[in-house]
């Protein structure tokens, strides 16, 4: 009994999806795969990031350090584009440090002790910078301007 086999699927295939957005893909596969999403596209400072990223292979630690970092940049842009449009975010609830303090309260202090230092490192470099210059003068010298 030499019969052929039967279809295992009555309907034709899908078309290919098409990019509406770039679409960032790793230089070891030559086209883009045949599912892929674009509901973040690659914007601003991160999405430069990423795209330096994309110029190395999968198997380079550049390529995976510089998406941690463009992960990083991108939750920066995020608070900076909450702000700029009026909301403050609730950092509390949205970082999870509610239940960080409940199950981790150590870590948790640890982590508060290394922002409080590294604010106060930077407000004494920025004090250090213009010792003399006060209050409107301050400003005024960082545009280039004298009083």
């Amino acid at each position: 009994m030499d019969t052929a086999p039967a279809a295992t699927h009555p309907l034709p295939p899908l078309p290919a999806q098409v990019p509406l957005a770039p679409v960032l893909h790793s230089i070891e596969r030559p086209g883009l795969t045949p599912v892929f999403g674009t509901t973040v596209p690659p914007s601003g400072l991160s999405g430069q990031l990423r795209r330096l990223a994309f110029r190395w292979s999968e198997g380079d630690l550049r390529h995976w350090m510089l998406l941690l970092l463009a992960d990083r940049v991108n939750v920066g842009e995020g608070l900076l584009a909450d702000l700029a449009r009026g909301h403050i975010p609730n950092l509390w609830a949205e970082m999870g440090l509610r239940a960080e303090w409940r199950h981790n309260r150590w870590r948790f202090l640890v982590k508060m002790a290394m922002l409080v230092g590294l604010a106060s490192v930077i407000w004494a470099w920025l004090r250090r910078r213009a010792p003399a210059l006060g209050g409107r003068a301050r400003h005024v010298a960082a545009l280039g301007w004298r009083p």
